[in-house]
């Protein structure tokens, strides 16, 4: 069991001091677009994953105004897991710098991460509790490019497994030196055989992410098929085809051996184009229904429906691998589906501890909740309880405290 009892936030975009208490179940904030919905889940999500899902750049997420005053950004959650709690601040601190860029922002921001006051990396942080986010966008994850459809498999896995974590961050390295001495190269400043070295490092971090990768889709598929079928209504065969640059073959072995071929193969194109042509960042997963790719043939009703089915099998698997559910957040996630589909995404939803929702039609839920949820009214940042009608309550949730006991998360003296 793990669910997110508490959140403070400080300065995080338009949430400038927010505390508020969460419980295990569903909670329903609704309210109109712009006023702070979805950044209380980016709040939740950051505090699992280490990172936003909807920021390009981490300065985004700090306050434009309290960054100029050099004032800290913080997401402060008390998590309660298998009887232990932990607290979890991630905080952002703007640093001074010259110049600006095109966005108009003259500061970057120095992250750091805490657990139980104890600071730790990202890395350390991902798969303390873990989240599943269910978006407008995960159309994309049918339909859109392929390094959308390898960061939800490398946010699956990494939550599953730290080694495959770990095994990521080196090869992710290994590429960006590579592709550094491939420059080199080409400019008449380093020697071939300098490569050698790298490539091995490639083949062999590579392969076993290749490795991890297939077997994790071999799981993923089944939930996958069988959610789809509960979502859909019809019989349609669901197959999810992984497709990685390198053969693959019967052990890891095998696999690194073929790595080593394609990358002999590649030789003429990295010099041509110096970048690392083939390995784990070029993979890619196709979604096919009766034999056809559904990221060419898809109509749009056909891909949210996959992309939710895909969702529902990523929680599962986590629920699987670390023995307790994620987190379940549905960002905007209801609109574009008929009430009965709806309701049968809600029944599955609803096996996990704890499940948030924000929506701007209540009554997208509150017809198939009822009482039985928490509803929570957001306006200009604030958060006001309210009842399963809309019925608002007469003082906010939250207010003008969400910097109390939270500590400095950034401390040059720690």
């Amino acid at each position: 069991m793990a669910y997110l009892s508490r959140l403070r936030l400080t300065n995080f975009r338009n949430l400038t001091h927010l505390d508020v208490g969460l419980s295990p179940g569903v909670t329903v904030y609704y309210g109109p677009n712009a006023q702070g919905k979805t950044t209380l889940l980016e709040a939740v999500y950051l505090l699992c994953i280490a990172r936003s899902f909807r920021a390009e750049n981490e300065r985004e997420v700090v306050n434009f105004d309290a960054a100029k005053a050099g004032e800290q950004a913080l997401v402060d959650g008390t998590i309660e897991k298998s009887g232990q709690r932990l607290r979890v601040i991630v905080g952002y601190q703007p640093t001074q710098r010259v110049g600006q860029d095109n966005d108009g922002l003259t500061y970057n921001v120095r992250k750091e991460i805490r657990v139980n006051r104890l600071r730790r990396t990202a890395g350390e942080l991902i798969g303390e509790v873990n989240a599943v986010l269910f978006s407008a966008a995960d159309i994309d994850l049918v339909q859109g490019s392929p390094s959308g459809r390898r960061r939800f498999l490398d946010i699956l896995l990494s939550q599953a497994d730290p080694v495959y974590l770990k095994g990521l961050q080196r090869y992710q390295r290994v590429v960006q030196q590579r592709n550094q001495l491939l420059r080199l190269l080409k400019e008449g400043r380093a020697q071939v055989d300098e490569l050698a070295y790298w490539d091995d490092e490639l083949v062999r971090e590579g392969a076993q992410i290749t490795w991890r990768r297939y077997l994790g889709m071999q799981e993923l598929t089944d939930a996958c098929v069988r959610h789809h079928e509960d979502l859909s209504g019809v019989e349609e065969k669901l197959a999810i085809e992984y497709r990685p640059s390198v053969l693959l073959a019967g052990e890891v072995g095998e696999v690194e051996d073929n790595f080593r071929e394609a990358l002999a193969a590649a030789v003429h194109r990295e010099r041509v184009r110096p970048v690392t042509a083939v390995g784990p960042h070029r993979d890619d997963f196709a979604l096919n229904i009766d034999g056809a790719d559904m990221g060419t043939f898809a109509s749009r009703g056909q891909a949210r429906t996959l992309a939710l089915a895909l969702r529902l099998a990523e929680a599962e698997f986590l629920a699987s691998a670390r023995g307790e559910g994620p987190v379940v957040l549905f960002d905007d996630a209801l609109s574009e589906m008929d009430s009965s589909r709806r309701h049968r995404l809600l029944e599955k939803a609803m096996r996990y501890e704890q499940v948030l929702i924000t929506t701007t039609d209540l009554e997208q839920v509150n017809d198939f909740f009822g009482a039985g949820a928490n509803y929570l009214y957001v306006s200009n940042g604030e958060v006001w309880p309210s009842d399963q009608d809309g019925n608002v309550g007469n003082s906010p949730a939250s207010g003008q405290n969400g910097n109390q006991d939270t500590g400095q998360a950034i401390d040059e003296s720690a």
